[in-house]
């Protein structure tokens, strides 16, 4: 018994915050949930970066939902990856459960049924706000990272990029980079050669190679007009909750390239577009990464360089990232050291490999006195979770054993007239979803290369007709000689002369 009070003194006061909080649950010892040992996630470190962990059914996805729903509640946008296709519910309030309610008793909160404003986002062609970029808005630092070139072609692919600057010409698609480049060692071979320098066909042949790849996982639905502003993302309804935005990804889990290049391009345009945030105790912007070990399972080291940098630096931007995955270890170690919440559901040991990755886990968290952290991570039931955070002086908290409370939303999908009312009442769809395809690099160089071959289609015509013409004044210029011999009067004599002696 007085192991139980002395841990509830120690979890109150690890949990207790000044600021405004968010409550995950109550904390749980020896398989017993302390009703109101509150542990709680301060706001304003929830820019700080985190990790929702665990095996398959064990409830990370609920976890998610409560994050996001109690974000939105206090005003927080909120942008989820939807890999599974199983968060549309926060639409739509829970029905409530009996289960819930008893869940929620021994919490020692009250559980409250709420729906949540929601816009739903597509990268590929399901129904949503269509999420696009420009080639130009990638840059060639970005667009040489995704398509994994050498230096040598990295090199190329900026001289591409200066070009199309110097000429006006719009890179908006991948339509229009592929033209360029073909443009670049073709017609254009001596007009880029007297410019930039000799452009070898073997490298723009490799990059292009490169471009199909990507145009094969449906980054061609990606690439182009009319660009998403990323401000877009920081919607307050009416009732001064955070629009809660879901991108639908349940058709490109097989396409890890399409996700991270998309991944990558909205955390590059948040970084560069939103203004530097002081201490104002709250995040701008939280991004739930679900799947996450999809960024990274194809990553050149190139490309993970930049996810670890814009980690890093992005938090300054007042935005918060939660990688969600099965295990730890999915997330390269530069990334995990910069997540400051960890809420680890269970682990299942089946081989000796999962009991190695078990240990290497545990060693992630706090040491508690109160835990043996490898045994626990193997006990917990579904919808528990050990938690650790930071508290408002960014110190790491008591490590606690969780229940977690209940989503106040719905936890399945939209049927779809739910979904089809969604986005009829989108202002978003209005705005994005009609496709612009105005002039731009691949128009402009086709005009260019047409101009150059009527040109000298014009020179060789001018030429021919030159040539013929110096022909006949070659042939009208006779010798003076023929010129007599061949007069009618001498041809009149001759004949004159044969006539007298033939007879």
């Amino acid at each position: 018994m007085a192991n139980k009070e002395a841990f509830f003194d120690h979890i109150e006061k690890g949990y207790t915050t000044k600021g405004e909080s968010i409550t995950l649950g109550a904390a749980m010892l020896e398989g017993e949930t302390l009703t109101n040992a509150l542990v709680k996630v301060p706001l304003k470190t929830m820019n700080r970066h985190g990790l929702i962990a665990g095996a398959t059914g064990t409830g990370k996805t609920k976890s998610l939902q409560v994050l996001a729903e109690n974000l939105s509640e206090k005003g927080v946008p909120v942008l989820l990856m939807d890999m599974k296709g199983d968060l549309s519910g926060i639409a739509q309030p829970s029905p409530g459960h009996p289960k819930i309610d008893e869940r929620h008793e021994k919490i020692g909160i009250p559980f409250t049924s709420k729906k949540f404003p929601v816009e739903i986002l597509s990268l590929s062609e399901q129904n949503g706000v269509r999420l696009r970029a420009t080639v130009s808005e990638f840059g060639p630092v970005l667009l040489s990272r995704i398509l994994d070139v050498s230096e040598t072609q990295a090199g190329i692919i900026s001289v591409i990029f200066k070009y199309c600057d110097d000429n006006k010409l719009p890179l908006l698609d991948l339509k229009d980079f592929k033209k360029i480049l073909q443009y670049a060692t073709n017609e254009g071979k001596q007009e880029f050669s007297e410019a930039y320098g000799r452009i070898s066909s073997a490298s723009t042949g490799a990059i292009l190679r490169r471009v199909v790849e990507l145009e094969q996982q449906g980054a061609d639905l990606f690439f182009g007009e009319k660009s998403f502003d990323t401000d877009d993302l920081l919607r307050i309804d009416e009732n001064g909750m955070g629009y809660i935005n879901i991108v639908r990804l349940t058709d490109i889990q097989d396409r890890p390239k399409l996700f991270s290049t998309f991944m990558l391009s909205l955390l590059a345009e948040i970084y560069t577009t939103f203004p530097e945030q002081g201490d104002t105790g709250r995040p701008e912007l939280v991004i739930f990464i679900d799947e996450a070990h999809l960024i990274f399972k194809e990553a050149s080291d190139a490309l993970l360089d930049q996810i670890e940098s814009i980690v890093k630096l992005i938090r300054s931007k007042g935005v918060g990232l939660y990688f969600v995955t099965q295990n730890p270890t999915d997330v390269p170690d530069a990334v995990l050291s910069q997540l400051g919440l960890k809420v680890q559901h269970a682990l299942r040991a089946f081989t000796a490999k999962d009991r190695k990755a078990i240990k290497l886990t545990a060693e992630n968290y706090p040491i508690s006195e109160y835990y043996k952290t490898d045994e626990v991570l193997t006990k917990l039931g579904i919808g528990e979770a050990l938690v650790s955070a930071l508290n408002e002086k960014g110190i790491p908290t008591p490590l606690a054993a969780t229940m977690m409370r209940a989503p106040m939303s719905r936890m399945d999908v939209l049927e779809d007239s739910e979904l089809k009312d969604l986005l009829g009442h989108s202002k978003l769809i209005k705005k994005y979803n009609e496709t612009v395809d105005r002039e731009s690099a691949y128009e402009l160089l086709n005009e260019k290369i047409d101009v150059a071959e009527k040109e000298e289609a014009k020179e060789k015509a001018q030429k021919e007709k030159q040539k013929v013409k110096r022909s006949s004044s070659r042939s009208s210029k006779q010798n003076p000689f023929v010129k007599v011999l061949s007069s009618p009067t001498v041809i009149r004599s001759v004949l004159g002369i044969l006539g007298k002696l033939l007879k």
